[in-house]
């Protein structure tokens, strides 16, 4: 069964740090650019990192850059998305999804996507 699973979400205080992982299974992550999206509540789902498949092209809304860090693993078949300095304004379901290529920070050709995760900043 192919899927996506975006985990390493939670509560975190203005300032605080996130990691948050997005694991394939039932198909390879290395040929695949990996997104990753986020949406607020009312808010329209907004792409915030792309990585392409090799790793070398790594991409990241203006908003996040400096912030946030997207990774790859192969081997362990997961991208990652560090996230730092957080603010309310960063609360969103975190998505990830598997795609075709980068187009700059928005990834293009999303044929699989997890479910989300729920990153929450308040004091």
């Amino acid at each position: 069964q192919v899927q996506l699973v975006e985990s390493g979400g939670g509560l975190v205080q203005p300032g605080g740090s996130l990691r948050l992982s997005c694991a394939a299974s039932g198909f390879s992550l290395n040929y695949h650019a990996i997104g990753w999206f986020r949406q607020a509540p009312g808010k329209e789902r907004e792409a915030v990192s792309c990585v392409t498949s090799s790793g070398g092209g790594i991409f990241y809304k203006n908003s996040v850059k400096g912030r946030f860090t997207i990774s790859r693993d192969n081997a362990k078949n997961t991208v990652y998305l560090q996230v730092n300095s957080l603010t309310p304004e960063d609360t969103a379901v975190y998505y990830c999804a598997a795609a075709a290529y980068c187009s700059n920070y928005v990834s293009i050709g999303n044929i699989y996507w997890g479910q989300g995760t729920q990153v929450t900043v308040s004091s």
